[in-house]
């Protein structure tokens, strides 16, 4: 896989030659290429590590979150292609989506492939899916979309009229857990995950970026969530995730869930203020058919 830290690097790089030469973003469309790598293995180590981190059990079964963890890096290297037309560099993970369509493990070996598609328009600029397969033996087990946000329009794309969004979504009245994140929050997912990103890491990073201090992972209060809905480990899900805003660490979140049928729903929010972090969805799935490229 690549390395996160060269990602970061070069994807820095290029939002300042872009800053500095004040270029127009491109007005081609997103790069139609389709990334590959074969032979991925989960670390036995890492595994256990990032378990432990967010509520997972110990098993040899690899959490619906640590396969995005696996396969994040090749989605970055997407977005850090001199083709692709928009600043990786202060892009907002909006909302992500997995279907699973069986358990994986650690004794398996992966084929990770991973693509950028619909660019559209949205009130603060463009919307993008950066789409991750998961593959063992040329047979599709998992699929994840990740919907992120750049505040710059594409040439060509109109916006859509606006969405109030989850920011403004109701909560829960009652908090069945409340998670106590420390200000090295950050620091701890990012030494399980390789995602050192310095708004995540550093004061100064976060600063940069106009936060007064570290915020979580977006992925790691996914996964924190994940966990708290208890779904049967192995089976069949489907899991959706609206990001609604950041967590300034260090925080107190209040976090609850409701069933209805085969769908768990779930909410984070504010301890302190009552705005929603997240919310989001696990659906079982008897039969699970995960969509192929």
């Amino acid at each position: 896989m690549p390395s996160l830290g060269r990602l970061y690097a070069k994807a820095l790089a290029r939002s300042r030659t872009l800053v500095l030469t004040s270029r127009p973003l491109a007005r081609h469309g997103l790069p139609q290429v389709v990334l590959r790598v074969d032979g991925v293995r989960a670390d036995a180590a890492g595994l256990s590590q990032y378990q432990h981190l967010v509520g997972e059990p110990g098993t040899d079964v690899l959490p619906t979150g640590y396969v995005h963890v696996l396969a994040f890096p090749l989605a970055m290297a997407v977005m850090v292609r001199t083709d692709f037309p928009l600043p990786a560099v202060g892009m907002v993970h909006v909302a992500n989506r997995v279907e699973q369509h069986r358990a994986l493990h650690l004794d398996e070996t992966l084929t990770v492939r991973a693509w950028a598609e619909n660019a559209r328009g949205h009130a603060r600029g463009t919307q993008i899916d950066l789409v991750v397969v998961v593959s063992v033996d040329d047979e599709p087990v998992w699929r994840g979309i990740s919907t992120y946000l750049a505040r710059r329009r594409l040439p060509g794309l109109t916006a859509p009229e606006a969405d109030p969004g989850v920011a403004h979504q109701p909560v829960p009245a009652t908090a069945t857990t409340l998670w106590r994140l420390g200000a090295d929050a950050g620091k701890r997912y990012a030494e399980v995950s390789g995602d050192r990103n310095p708004i995540h890491v550093s004061r100064l990073g976060a600063r940069l970026f106009g936060f007064p201090r570290p915020i979580a992972h977006g992925m790691y209060t996914a996964a924190l969530a994940l966990a708290g809905t208890s779904p049967v480990r192995g089976m069949p899900l489907v899991w959706t995730v609206d990001f609604a805003r950041p967590v300034l660490l260090p925080a107190t979140v209040g976090f609850a869930t409701t069933r209805d049928g085969d769908v768990v729903r779930y909410a984070a929010w504010s301890a302190r203020t009552g705005k929603p972090y997240l919310i989001g969805t696990v659906t079982a799935r008897l039969t699970e058919t995960v969509t192929r490229r």
